[in-house]
């Protein structure tokens, strides 16, 4: 069976529920990823690589990682850290903003932990994927080590898959964003960016100039994410334009690209097609903006992705 690990960080959630009540979930835009792909393809075996402390709430992590059907042998233990936290905020049309407190996050070692006993467990044809807020999480004197790692998984036939998922505070500036972006680019075979990316950080506003911008790296498979009117695909040199159904119930946009990503990796591991994998994930994507938070109640997810595939 091909592993799909995910590199990055989960966090604590909180999300205002009832006047005066926050709830508490763990979320994360790759462990977002995992869930929904797990969820949509069980046969698949989706594994996280991150670090968490030893304090309870990395233990009710490590759970909940493993009552979603996560692998975590690659989740490493931080004495001396704990895990990120996140407050969700959103407006009158669903739209979310974040508060962050993640100085204390062992996720930001991870790097640190990953030696050639962890780099064995690659195989040829699995999948690494991270995104660039998993980049943005290390520290930049670890990010050498990252690309180091991630050469030699790529030398091993491993199929790497890249979001760059930018968030402008996260990088000290956008000339460092683009210098790790392209970066991933280089290693990229299947790259899964938003319109809005490319916007704020290269100035780059519509598909093709998105295109014409990673031609110059050698990705096999590009799918554009263009908020809730269309995704535009690129695959074996044939371009496709896939409409949406549009959302009139908009909750909470959080996670609507990481489960659009999860989905989408889990149909094209499945067998399915570019454009039957892109439908597939859109309308997990179009489900889960309907729900507040990051992870959608499971057993309607379930319900509902049973109807799609």
């Amino acid at each position: 069976m091909k592993n799909i690990y995910l590199l990055g960080e989960c966090m604590v959630e909180l999300k205002p529920g009832q006047p005066g009540i926050i709830n508490q979930a763990f979320a994360g835009d790759v462990y977002n990823s995992a869930v929904y792909l797990k969820r949509s393809f069980p046969k698949l075996n989706p594994q996280l690589i991150s670090a968490v402390g030893t304090d309870t709430l990395s233990e009710q992590m490590l759970s909940t990682f493993s009552d979603e059907g996560i692998g975590s042998n690659l989740v490493f233990r931080n004495e001396d850290k704990t895990v990120g936290l996140y407050l969700i905020e959103t407006d009158s049309s669903g739209e979310r903003s974040f508060v962050y407190w993640r100085e204390q996050s062992a996720a930001r070692q991870v790097m640190q932990h990953f030696n050639e006993s962890q780099l064995n467990q690659f195989n040829d044809k699995d999948i690494l994927f991270f995104s660039g807020i998993s980049l943005a999480v290390i520290p930049q004197e670890d990010r050498d080590l990252l690309w180091q790692q991630v050469e030699r998984i790529k030398q091993r036939g491993v199929v790497i898959v890249f979001d760059p998922n930018y968030r402008p505070r996260m990088w000290s500036s956008p000339e460092q964003a683009k210098t790790q972006f392209d970066k991933a680019f280089s290693y990229g075979d299947i790259v899964l960016p938003g319109i809005e990316d490319f916007d704020s950080l290269y100035g780059l506003t519509d598909e093709d100039s998105v295109l014409t911008h990673l031609s110059q790296f050698d990705c096999s498979e590009i799918v554009i994410k263009n908020s809730d009117k269309y995704i535009t695909s690129m695959a074996n040199n044939l371009k496709q334009i896939h409409p949406i159904d549009p959302i009139d119930n908009v909750v909470d946009t959080t996670s609507a690209g990481d489960s659009f990503n999860g989905c989408y990796l889990g149909a094209r591991l499945s067998g399915y097609t570019v454009s039957e994998a892109v439908k597939i994930a859109s309308s997990a994507a179009g489900f889960v903006i309907q729900h507040p938070g990051a992870i959608a109640p499971k057993d309607q997810f379930t319900q509902f992705i049973n109807t799609v595939i």
